[in-house]
């Protein structure tokens, strides 16, 4: 019985031994995506897209919320900043205020010299209000190739891309395109992929648009809010889905109120 014990305590000690001397656990990948928001001001619609080679890359990216304004939180993302933004713009922080106090707040819990190391100098966000003021910010740590780039009334963003040419013609394509919010996203999401996108391939995308009372049915702020998870040509679903919202959305427009009819004189 004795020798039994002794042996299962060596084997302790050697198995503890070796967990010591174990390497440290790989840095998780980033996750790599390129994305868009925008405004019509035609319409107070504020929304985003996005794409990337990675499952369900919708969950987490985009936040947004009507009279508030939309967040795009990728690259080494932090998921919380989506909520911390949405936050301060309903408290009325400018967009550029907002990025700037996420960012110094953020408490780096896993810095570049950590385990599994997820620094917050590989952020990359962007916020845009309810009127289509914008700002964005891309850490030096992000992946290569990630940057930003501005537009009119749109911000596009993305990392571990084939090159500025892919933000360079989403804004490009966003600002030409005529339509509703969502041809025009859609259009800069072909445009970045057309321009090599992420230079992993694509699985998933998304969008996301809102607007006070904007959605069909009754107190509904979503007028949109698509998601293709899994998919080996995801913006193209996303084309037969924004498509399909279209023939929905005309289907339940409200009907204009008749004209009183004039009363005989």
């Amino acid at each position: 019985m004795r020798k039994t014990a002794t042996a299962a305590l060596c084997a302790a000690l050697a198995a503890f031994a070796a967990l010591a001397g174990a390497a440290p656990e790989a840095p998780w990948p980033p996750v790599a995506t390129f994305s868009i928001l925008g405004y019509d001001p035609a319409t107070g619609e504020v929304g985003g897209t996005v794409q990337s080679r990675v499952f369900a890359v919708g969950n987490g990216v985009l936040w947004a919320e009507a009279d508030a304004g939309v967040v795009a939180t990728q690259a080494i993302v932090d998921v919380s900043y989506g909520p911390q933004a949405l936050a301060l713009l309903r408290e009325g922080k400018t967009p550029a205020d907002i990025v700037k106090l996420i960012w110094e707040r953020d408490p780096d819990p896993r810095p570049e010299s950590g385990p599994r190391p997820w620094t917050k100098q590989g952020r990359q966000f962007a916020v845009m209000n309810a009127k289509g003021e914008y700002a964005a910010f891309t850490g030096p740590k992000a992946s290569n190739w990630a940057g930003h780039k501005s537009g009119r009334f749109c911000t596009a963003q993305g990392n571990i891309l084939a090159g500025e040419a892919v933000v360079n013609n989403m804004v490009a394509a966003f600002e030409k395109t005529e339509g509703h919010l969502s041809l025009r996203l859609l259009a800069a999401l072909e445009a970045g992929q057309a321009a090599g996108g992420d230079t992993r391939g694509m699985q998933s995308a998304a969008m996301l648009i809102v607007k006070k009372n904007g959605g069909v049915w009754l107190n509904n702020d979503v007028v949109l809010r698509l998601a293709v998870d899994d998919n080996p040509e995801p913006i193209k679903e996303l084309r037969r889905l924004v498509e399909m919202a279209a023939a929905q959305r005309a289907r339940f427009q409200r009907p204009a109120s008749p004209s009183p009819t004039p009363s005989p004189r």
